[in-house]
């Protein structure tokens, strides 16, 4: 796949969006349980990269592929990569939280914890 197929928000872009408590919305975040435990944002389904061979088949069944779907991680390269995966999966509307949750905890929600 060549080129960008998903587009992008911001962590504050998000803030908004969560915000505004849109039912439809769907956030997947794919960091590891220990990351998870660590740090998290409610209303976020954790789908670990690392467990994909669990989750894989199960997407188009759990998720909207039309529905706005947000994906987050630690810093935006891991959530990149499960965006390339979900629009080969035929979804339509995905976005990436760039910088993920650590720059969610620096720019929008301080107590969100870093690690």
């Amino acid at each position: 796949m060549t080129g960008q197929s998903f587009r992008e928000i911001n962590v504050q872009q998000l803030a908004q969006r969560l915000a505004q408590g849109d039912p439809e919305l769907q956030l997947i975040d794919v960091r590891e349980p220990q990351e998870l435990a660590l740090s998290q944002i409610n209303g976020f389904v954790n789908l670990p990269l690392s467990e994909y061979e669990q989750w894989n088949r199960e997407i188009s069944k759990r998720f909207d592929p039309h529905a706005e779907t947000l994906v987050l991680c630690h810093h935006g390269m891991r959530s990149a990569e499960m965006c390339q995966w979900l629009v080969a999966q035929g979804f339509t509307n995905v976005k990436n939280i760039t910088g993920g949750i650590a720059a969610y905890s620096i720019l929008v929600d301080p107590s969100v914890p870093q690690y």
